[in-house]
């Protein structure tokens, strides 16, 4: 590929994944250029938990789901590798332990309703309470908070590095909005 091609243009990812109480749970990645722009989105079918593997995988089943199903799947299937990759559900953060590209956890803004909702399904649908945070190194990303694994603990000087130097215009909590309402209407696209 040309060095004009989409690999050669640097990137940011946005992975999520929102919980439908009907369908389970679906996984978004968006990669935007420095200037915000889309280049690549992706989406999953709804993942849904068998009794059994509630049993079974017991607290690590969010890390299994979100991190290893859903977050690994979408990283290994886009077609270009971005500099780094955000999340807003700090259960994808096991993803990283499946890829080479620096992950951050971001707290949105809204990280307080969404963790409501998420409290919400987690007593629904599971007999175990959720597993306790990883250990996390925090750092200041623009105006959100952030956090990389502590076993990646280099991750943080990989984005900071390539926040400062090509991204430093973007918003950090817009593009979850775009994700967010992507995954609804890709969502309401397979149920015509």
């Amino acid at each position: 590929m040309s060095a004009s091609g989409p690999k050669a243009s640097p990137s940011i990812g946005f992975l999520t994944v929102e919980e439908n109480l009907e369908l389970g749970l679906i996984g978004g990645y968006l990669l935007l250029n420095a200037s915000g722009r889309p280049l690549e989105f992706h989406c999953t079918a709804p993942v849904r938990p068998n009794r059994a593997q509630e049993i079974l995988y017991g607290p690590t089943l969010a890390p299994y789901l979100y991190g290893e199903q859903i977050g690994r799947t979408l990283l290994t299937k886009s077609k270009s590798q971005p500099l780094f990759v955000c999340t807003d559900v700090e259960a994808v953060l096991a993803a990283r332990s499946f890829v080479s590209i620096p992950l951050a956890f971001v707290e949105a803004a809204d990280q307080s309703q969404r963790s409501a909702t998420r409290n919400r399904l987690d007593s629904a649908h599971r007999s175990t309470p959720p597993p306790p945070s990883r250990r996390l190194v925090e750092f200041q990303l623009a105006q959100q908070r952030a956090a990389v694994p502590a076993d990646h603990e280099h991750d943080r000087d990989e984005v900071l590095r390539h926040w400062h130097g090509r991204a430093a215009d973007l918003d950090l909590a817009e593009p979850f909005t775009r994700l967010h309402e992507a995954i609804e209407e890709a969502q309401r696209g397979a149920g015509r």
